[in-house]
C-alpha cells in the first residue's frame, strides 16, 4: 500500500516584502527566477528528457512491520522544485531483502504530481521486524539509487542493544555536512535522529558563518512562500553527505524553529514580520506542507511531528513538536516564565507525553526534544563571555538568567512533567536534544536551585550543531578557546551540568543496552572542508535506575 502526504493548506507568493530589523527579504520573483540558482547546482543528467532522481532517496519512521520510503522525481528538466511545472509521472518502488534485489518482498507504484512538488512517499507494511531491507524507485525507465533501511524490532522483542546517530542544526552556508558522511560510513545504525533545524530559513549571508559563506543558499532570499520552502529543502537534498546518510539508515526527525523562522511560536516568529511577509498562518502552513512533502516523516496527527515509536522492550521514543502549540516567548526577568497559562507543548501534547511515559513498559523512555529541558543559569558569566553567548541564544546581552526559547521560558510545563516522573516513579527517561549548538551531558533536577540535594528526575544528552555557529565562531577565535573558559563557569553555575562543549561541531552516537544508555560525542576537524575528519571527543552514560549522568572513558 502507498500513501503520499498532501496538506490542504497552501501559501502563495507575497507581493510586498519590505526591509526590516534582522533580515532584508528580496521580492519574490517568478518561479523560474526563484528556481534558477537551484537548477544550476543539480547533478548532470545523462538524458535531459528522461526522468531523474536528483535528490536521492530516503526512509524514515521505522515500525516493526513497516517503513516510510521517500524520493523526488524530476520528470522533465523544467520540473524544478517549487516550479509547479511538470507532468504527472508514475513512480514505482520495490523493496528487497538483498542489495542485488533478487528477493523482492514488496512493490507498488504511485503518481508524482506538481501538487506535491513531485515528491513521493510509500508507506510499506507487511515487513519483518528488526530486518535490513533495500529499496529503490523507478520512473520512465530510470532507476533511483538503491538504499538500505531497517525495520524496528517487534514490540515484545527482548532487544540486546540499539544504536542511533543523533544530529541537529545544519546551516548550509556555514559549511559541509561531513557529520552525515561519517555517520553513514559507520554502517551500524538502527536509525538516526534529527532533532531539528534540518534546514535554515535565512537569506544568503544573513546567518552566522564566521563572515564566510562557504556555499550559497537557494533561493538567495529568506524563504517565505511555499515555492521558497520547497526550493530550500531541495537544495539541502542535493548534498552528497546528506544523501549518503539517508541511503544508509532510516531517519526519525522532528522540526524546530528554522524549518519555519527563527524563534517560531504558534502565532508568529521573531524572524517574521506580519504583513510585510504575509500572514504567519500562511507562512507556517507553507513551511509545514514543504516539510511533509520533502521529509520521510509520518505525521501521527496532521500538521505536527509529535508521535511515538517503539523499539522492542528496550526503548520507546516520544517525539515532540515544540513549535506548533507554544505560547510566545517572553523577555527574561519579568516573572512570566512561571505563568501557568503559558505553554511550550500545548495541553494535549503534554497529556499525551505524560500518559505515554507512565504507560511505558520498556527499559528506557527516550524523548526527542528540540530545545534543552535542563535549567540553564548564565548570570555569573563574565561580560566578555556573556555577550557572545547572548548572541548565540538570541537574548539580551546583560542581566540574563535563562533562555526563554527553551523549557526555561515555560517552567510550569517543565515542573509538571518532572513532577509526573517523580510521583509515578518513572525511571530511565532520557531527553535527547539539539538547538543550542553545543554539546551537553546533564542531570535534569526537580529543583536546580538545591541540586544535588534535590533529586534528578531524568537525564539529558544535547548534541552540538552539524555546522551552525558555536561560541568560538561568533567570537572568531580558535576552536576550544571559549569552551576552556566558559565550560567551568557554566558548570559552576549549573551543578547538574556534567559537561558542556561550547565550541565544536559534530554529532552523537547513542548506544543503548538494558544496563545503560551512552552518548558518544564526536567532533569534526573543520566545517568548511568537504573532506573534514571526525574524532571521538567524550562519552557519558546513565546507568539504569540512577537518573544521573556519569562520564565513561571509551566510546562504544
Amino acid at each position: 500500500m502507498t500513501s503520499r502526504y498532501r496538506s490542504s493548506n497552501t501559501s502563495e507568493g507575497f507581493n510586498s516584502l519590505t526591509p526590516r530589523r534582522r533580515t532584508v527579504v528580496k521580492a519574490a520573483a517568478a518561479t523560474a527566477v526563484l528556481a534558477g540558482p537551484l537548477a544550476a547546482t543539480l547533478p548532470a543528467r545523462a538524458d535531459d528528457q528522461a526522468p531523474a532522481f536528483l535528490h536521492g532517496v530516503a526512509s524514515g519512521d521505522p515500525l516493526p512491520d513497516g517503513i516510510l520510503l521517500w524520493t523526488r522525481v524530476t520528470p522533465v528538466p523544467e520540473a524544478i522544485p517549487g516550479s509547479g511545472a511538470g507532468p504527472d509521472t508514475e513512480v514505482s518502488w520495490v523493496v528487497a531483502r538483498d542489495k542485488a534485489f533478487s528477493t523482492i518482498v514488496a512493490k507498488g507504484s504511485t503518481t508524482a504530481t506538481a501538487a506535491s512538488d513531485h515528491t513521493v512517499k510509500a508507506d510499506i507494511r507487511g515487513l519483518q521486524p528488526a530486518t535490513d531491507y533495500w529499496f529503490r524507485f523507478s520512473a520512465g525507465g530510470t532507476d533511483s539509487p538503491a538504499a538500505r533501511t531497517r525495520t524496528a524490532p517487534a514490540a515484545d522483542a527482548a532487544v540486546p542493544g540499539l544504536r542511533f546517530g543523533v544530529v541537529s542544526c545544519a546551516n548550509w552556508e556555514a559549511g559541509y555536512f561531513s557529520p552525515y558522511r561519517h555517520l553513514a560510513a559507520r554502517g551500524d545504525l538502527d536509525a538516526w535522529l534529527h532533532l531539528g533545524d534540518y534546514i535554515y530559513e535565512y537569506g544568503t549571508g544573513e546567518y552566522g558563518t564566521r563572515d564566510k559563506v562557504v556555499r550559497p543558499h537557494a533561493p538567495a532570499h529568506e524563504i517565505v512562500t511555499l515555492a521558497d520552502y520547497r526550493i530550500r529543502h531541495a537544495r539541502y537534498k542535493t548534498d552528497p553527505d546528506l544523501q549518503a546518510l539517508h541511503a544508509k539508515a532510516p531517519v526519525v526527525a522532528i522540526w524546530d524553529d528554522h524549518e519555519f523562522a527563527n524563534d517560531a511560536w504558534s502565532g508568529g516568529a521573531e524572524n517574521h514580520t506580519e504583513g510585510a511577509e504575509g500572514a504567519w498562518s500562511a507562512r507556517q502552513a507553507a513551511a509545514k506542507q514543504a516539510y511533509f512533502e520533502w521529509m520521510p516523516v509520518r505525521p501521527a496527527i496532521a500538521g505536527t511531528t509529535y508521535r511515538r515509536l517503539r523499539f522492542g522492550k528496550l526503548a520507546d521514543l516520544s517525539l515532540l513538536d515544540l513549535r506548533s502549540f507554544r505560547s510566545q516567548q517572553v523577555k527574561v526577568g519579568n516573572g512570566e516564565v512561571d505563568d501557568p497559562d503559558r505553554t511550550l507543548t500545548g495541553r494535549a501534547q503534554l497529556d499525551w507525553l505524560k500518559a505515554g511515559l507512565k504507560a511505558s513498559d520498556t527499559t528506557w523512555r527516550l524523548v526527542g526534544n528540540s530545545v534543552m529541558i535542563s535549567p540553564f543559569a548564565v548570570g555569573s558569566l563574565s561580560a566578555d563571555l556573556l555577550k557572545p553567548l547572548a548572541k548565540l541564544l538570541g537574548l539580551p546581552q546583560e542581566g540574563l538568567a535563562l533562555n526563554t526559547d527553551q523549557w526555561d521560558g515555560y517552567t510550569d510545563d517543565r515542573r509538571e512533567i518532572l513532577a509526573h516522573l517523580r510521583t509515578n516513579a518513572i525511571r530511565n527517561t532520557v531527553f535527547l536534544t539539539g538547538d543550542i549548538h553545543m554539546a551537553w551531558a546533564n542531570d535534569v533536577p526537580v529543583d536546580a536551585g538545591t541540586y544535588p540535594l534535590s533529586p534528578s528526575a531524568a537525564t539529558e544528552f544535547v548534541v552540538t550543531s552539524v555546522t551552525s555557529d558555536n561560541l568560538d565562531d561568533i567570537v572568531k577565535v580558535p576552536e576550544g578557546t571559549v569552551s576552556a573558559v566558559a565550560s567551568p563557569v557554566i558548570r559552576a553555575a549549573n551543578r547538574h551540568v556534567h559537561w558542556v562543549d561550547t565550541d565544536r561541531h559534530g554529532y552523537g552516537v547513542l548506544d543503548i543496552t538494558a544496563e545503560r544508555a551512552q552518548m558518544d560525542f564526536y567532533v569534526i576537524s573543520d566545517r568548511t572542508k568537504r573532506d573534514a575528519t571526525a574524532k571521538w571527543s567524550r562519552s557519558y552514560r546513565t546507568r539504569s535506575g540512577t537518573q544521573k549522568v556519569e562520564r565513561t572513558y571509551d566510546p562504544v
